[in-house]
């Protein structure tokens, strides 16, 4: 691989943006594709399909072969709140593939006796956040039922571009929320992205049944083409 096109590989994914080597297996030619050049490729229809899977493969085009490996960064669940259905949560996700971290300034809740082998952020959503970096590939789930704590992760996780927001709370919780979110300039287009009550319904009661919906609502919304298409643009 030529360097300019290692640096530009390893830029990519520093900055967890996706990446796609082409190589052409004939002639052993190779370029590095990055997100935004993909639509214009003339293999970007089955490139973006397999930046949506996340897997490399072979593709044929033309009676020529070409091996795509493809760079996609780990997708991430940030969750807000140290709760019970927290505790269920963190090991469904990552049996599901997701790094998970937890962030909860109350220390009561954020013990690592309670989640031993979860990342654990005892702090408040506006100070560890921006380190963070949440992208298109962070999912945001809010189960606190605290809006002091809630509403400061809300707030980044819509100014930033990830592609899954959840939050845990009635119908008529969401609603204010809604108007608490209004008040921080936001417009109805973009509260529509706020998956509430969080996850999906199938009539989940306990926090281990309601983890489980709240995972299975988040691999729906990775593997819909929107929420890894848009990583194209």
């Amino acid at each position: 691989m030529r360097s300019a096109d290692l640096a530009l590989l390893n830029a990519e994914r520093a900055a967890r943006r996706a990446v796609v080597l082409v190589t052409e297996l004939a002639t052993g030619e190779q370029r590095v594709l990055t997100a935004a050049e993909v639509p214009d490729d003339p293999l970007g229809t089955e490139i973006a399909a397999r930046i949506l899977s996340g897997k490399s493969g072979l593709v044929e085009r033309n009676g020529h072969s070409f091996f795509l490996t493809v760079h996609v960064p780990p997708v991430r669940l940030i969750v807000i709140g140290a709760v019970h259905i927290s505790q269920a949560l963190a090991p469904a996700a990552r049996l599901a593939g997701l790094d998970v971290a937890i962030i909860d300034p109350r220390t009561a809740f954020a013990a690592s006796e309670r989640f031993p082998d979860a990342r654990l952020l005892a702090e408040w959503p506006d100070d560890v956040l921006p380190g963070l970096a949440l992208d298109r590939y962070t999912a945001v789930a809010l189960v606190t039922h605290d809006p002091k704590i809630d509403d400061q992760a809300l707030v980044a996780a819509l100014r930033a571009d990830c592609f899954y927001i959840g939050a845990l709370g009635s119908r008529a919780t969401h609603a204010k929320r809604l108007d608490r979110m209004r008040a921080h300039g936001f417009q109805d287009e973009d509260l529509a992205r706020i998956r509430a009550p969080i996850g999906l319904d199938i009539s989940a009661v306990s926090p281990a049944e309601i983890a489980i919906s709240i995972v299975a609502e988040i691999i729906g919304a990775m593997r819909k083409k929107p929420a890894r298409a848009e990583a194209l643009g």
